[in-house]
């Protein structure tokens, strides 16, 4: 297998070395200005102009990619550092790495790298020895995915990357965080149980702004408040497709949006949640401006319209500006949203209203019921269906489900119900795109289906 420095001279330098093999011959004639040549063809004798060919290269960019190139060590060092100085982007994702010595050595001879990616490299084995003195002051990004480090090597890292600012350790197969910051011990060890005994105190990393935890199958909300405590000033946490089932830690009675004051990003899309506290929850997080929280099994259970749940779920997140991607939310749809809040609950017993709703009355005061709004929907509207391009006003039966739908429009479309994708298009929400119509057994009234609506049709690919 080849070395780092083989790999890069492979893939920058072999073509400089024998760029010049195999050119005609050129000769020089005094009766010709300097920057023309004479090349001799056979019996032939062509002209042709001089371009100064660009010295060979001494050095690397400063983004050098090297990934699943089978690298399993360093090479010469000093060639390393030589043709590396401007090297600040380091991908060595895929290949065959083992010895962290060999890791470190490179980041010693590579002193400007400020970003390094060692993802699916069979880096599991343990550190057994650090240098003395730490070369990776400048390493501000750090990429581990699928490497399926244990807890005492991340921490052993961690306290030699003092200015770490990203992390990513996603992919990992981690179910616990085995690590905690060194100042929550005391209040800890009460309530620790026997499999946790494996768990090592250690020192805070504030410098740490962004982590990556993507995959990794933890459920628990506590050990994710590890996190917090190991990383105080974390702004952003992405743990998407992570099987959490709750935001309230088993391990303490406090709040815990305690543990990330700064957090101003959270992605928690595909996570196990299937209730309204764990939204409520996030309301706490003081600084939380951007969240993803799309594919909860909540949003299954819900009776109501992509739109209907957007509006929910803003008017219980007043702090949140940015919602499961897209543009920020506008002064004008977060007051339709609480507005339509507080209609949703005026009806409810108090026992089913959140606590959001007292504080959204105080503001919006009690609002009278929308007018002409019939609670029974009509029987059948008239919708527009759309397929390649083609549109056909029909009368519907709301109270089909989608199944039943499809079963209707196979004679019209000539696409089986399997064949086929359904999207539901609201007339006056167009700027919000179409909603996939996914679940089989839906009815089309919960759609607040009305004449006029357009039902797109696509054929599954």
């Amino acid at each position: 297998m080849p070395s780092l420095l083989e790999a890069l001279e492979r893939k920058y330098f072999a073509e400089c070395e024998f760029e010049n093999a195999h050119q005609p011959e050129l000769h020089k004639r005094s009766d010709l200005p300097n920057d023309f040549t004479v090349t001799k063809c056979g019996g032939r004798m062509e002209f042709s102009i001089f371009i100064p060919r660009l010295s060979p290269l001494t050095s690397v960019p400063a983004l050098l990619v090297l990934n699943d190139c089978d690298i399993d060590s360093a090479g010469d060092f000093e060639s390393i550092r030589d043709k590396c100085q401007r090297v600040r982007e380091l991908d060595l994702a895929q290949n065959k790495l083992s010895d962290w010595a060999e890791v470190f050595s490179i980041l010693e001879h590579m002193p400007r790298i400020e970003f390094l990616n060692l993802s699916k490299n069979q880096l599991a084995s343990p550190i057994s020895a650090l240098p003395s003195t730490a070369p990776t002051v400048n390493l501000k990004s750090l990429v581990l995915n699928g490497t399926y480090l244990d807890w005492a090597c991340v921490d052993a890292l961690l306290q030699n990357l003092p200015v770490l600012q990203e992390l990513h350790l996603s992919l990992n197969n981690y179910k616990q965080v085995l690590i905690d910051a060194e100042e929550a011990e005391q209040r800890l060890q009460a309530t620790e149980t026997p499999e946790e005994t494996e768990r090592r105190i250690t020192k805070a990393h504030p410098a740490l702004k962004t982590l990556h935890f993507t995959g990794n199958p933890v459920e628990h909300w506590q050990e994710i408040c590890r996190l917090g405590r190991l990383f105080p000033n974390l702004e952003a946490l992405v743990l998407a497709d992570c099987p959490i089932r709750s935001l309230q830690a088993e391990e303490c009675k406090e709040d815990t949006h305690i543990y990330f004051p700064s957090l101003r990003l959270l992605n928690l899309s595909s996570a196990q949640l299937n209730s309204w506290s764990a939204i409520d929850q996030l309301a706490k997080f003081g600084q939380l401006r951007n969240l993803r929280v799309k594919h909860w099994p909540l949003w299954e259970s819900l009776e109501c319209t992509e739109h209907e749940r957007r509006q929910l779920l803003i008017a219980r997140l007043p702090n949140v500006e940015m919602l499961n991607g897209g543009g920020k939310i506008s002064t004008d749809e977060r007051i339709d949203a609480e507005r339509a809040f507080v209609r949703y609950y005026m009806d409810k017993p108090d026992e089913e209203r959140p606590g959001r709703y007292e504080e959204l009355l105080q503001v919006h005061g009690k609002l009278d019921p929308l007018v002409n709004v019939s609670l029974k929907p009509d029987k059948r509207v008239k919708v527009v269906f759309t397929y390649n391009d083609v549109s056909e006003s029909r009368f519907v039966d709301i109270y089909l489900t989608v199944n039943d739908l499809k079963a209707k429009l196979e004679k019209l479309v000539g696409l089986a119900p399997n064949k086929m994708r359904l999207f539901y298009l609201d007339q006056d929400y167009k700027e919000f795109g179409p909603e996939e119509m996914r679940y089989p057994n839906k009815q089309l009234y919960s759609y607040n289906l009305q004449s006029g609506d357009e039902i797109i049709i696509d054929a599954k690919k």
